[in-house]
């Protein structure tokens, strides 16, 4: 029987590994759909990332009844387990924050009260303590590294709220929190990035969702997925002057470094969620009195759009955004798995609901027919 041919495409571009309902990425007119809504919609009419989540999962938005009871049911599974606690305590405290995540999940999946038990229902449920219990992983790790008690999950707090007042036991302000609520409905979902796709692999074997999420975070930890806007904000450090920022790229452009935050596999146009970050870099310096970061972005942007014609992507204006909210650096990627988790947990059970085991093949480019020499004549 004749093997049937595989088309080749380097890194998977392209190809279309199997069907979803959850994201649609219209890369020519640059729009960024969950289940049907846009989100300019979603963000222009003040919904709560709660509600994404809820979106993401269930293919609905939910009525009020139906928000008030998930949000209590998600602030009702924010606590860290005491074995999770102790495996934290047991972690070098210069350890790469996402590598100590990675670790968090692996163990909640192992404490978890349905561990044995693979149903659909019991995955739902156990989604939730992973999205519920992601924010205080990432502030408990945070504290942990600094030698402080971590904070505690305030009730009163929504998702948003919450993660920033975990962070530094302040209750943040209402612009912080809604931007930072924008920040996490933009990184909720974006079909089949790397993660997601290895989050899908995982679970394609019918393994467990803590698995799976563990596989995808260890994906976003690569700084070619989760890091870049890391980089960015390392870059506008370096520049520092607003007057030198035009010399530094033009500069850094003709020796050919690397600019991180420009460009995107998916999209041909302006990646729709930079749109909003680049409006709330410019909101949060101005609410500082400190637009520096943002002015050095503008020049950047419109030096690399001349010279290269790269549009930014999310991971361009989120930098300066979460630098002025307060964010650590080292915690962006982290961020981005406080938001992502949604995306993750949604297309888990998504495969869980249709599952078929992902397995592409190889382009071999090696050596097809060897005669064998026996040992002794080598």
């Amino acid at each position: 029987m004749k093997e049937r041919e595989a088309q080749f495409l380097e890194g998977l571009e392209d190809v279309v590994a199997l069907s979803s309902e959850i994201c649609f990425i219209d890369g020519e007119e640059g729009r960024l759909v969950y289940r049907g809504y846009d989100i300019h919609d979603l963000v222009g009419g003040g919904c709560s990332f709660e509600e994404v989540i809820y979106l993401l999962w269930h293919g609905e938005l939910p009525s009020q009844q139906q928000l008030k009871d998930f949000q209590a049911l998600l602030v009702s599974q924010r606590e860290l387990s005491s074995e999770v606690v102790t495996t934290l305590h047991t972690l070098p405290k210069d350890g790469n924050v996402m590598e100590m995540l990675r670790t968090l999940v692996s163990v909640s999946g192992l404490f978890d009260p349905e561990n044995t038990d693979s149903s659909y229902e019991a995955s739902v449920r156990k989604a939730i303590r992973l999205v519920a219990k992601f924010p205080t992983m990432v502030t408990a790790i945070e504290h942990y590294k600094n030698g402080q008690e971590a904070v505690q999950p305030n009730p009163n707090l929504s998702y948003a709220g919450n993660f920033l007042y975990m962070l530094d036991g302040k209750i943040p302000s209402d612009y912080n929190t809604r931007a930072f609520e924008i920040a996490l409905i933009l990184h909720a979902d974006h079909e089949l990035n790397a993660s997601t796709f290895s989050a899908r692999v995982t679970a394609a074997t019918l393994s467990d969702i803590y698995s799976a999420v563990t596989s995808a975070v260890g994906t976003l930890k690569g700084p070619l997925h989760g890091g870049a806007n890391e980089q960015v904000m390392l870059m506008l450090k370096e520049i520092d002057d607003v007057a030198t920022a035009e010399e530094w790229i033009t500069k850094a452009l003709k020796d050919k470094r690397r600019i991180m935050g420009f460009g995107h596999r998916v999209y041909h146009t302006e990646d729709p969620r930079a749109t909003h970050l680049r409006k709330m870099s410019k909101e949060m310096g101005e609410r500082a009195n400190d637009t520096k970061y943002y002015e050095m972005s503008q020049i950047i942007e419109r030096v690399v759009k001349e010279q290269k014609h790269l549009n930014p992507n999310v991971d361009f204006y989120s930098a300066s955004t979460y630098y002025k909210m307060g964010i650590p650096i080292h915690l962006f990627t982290p961020v981005f798995a406080v938001s992502r988790i949604s995306g993750w947990t949604a297309h888990v059970l998504e495969q869980y609901r249709n599952n078929r085991l992902i397995r592409p093949r190889a382009e071999f480019v090696g050596i097809r027919r060897r005669a064998y020499v026996p040992l002794q004549d080598r």
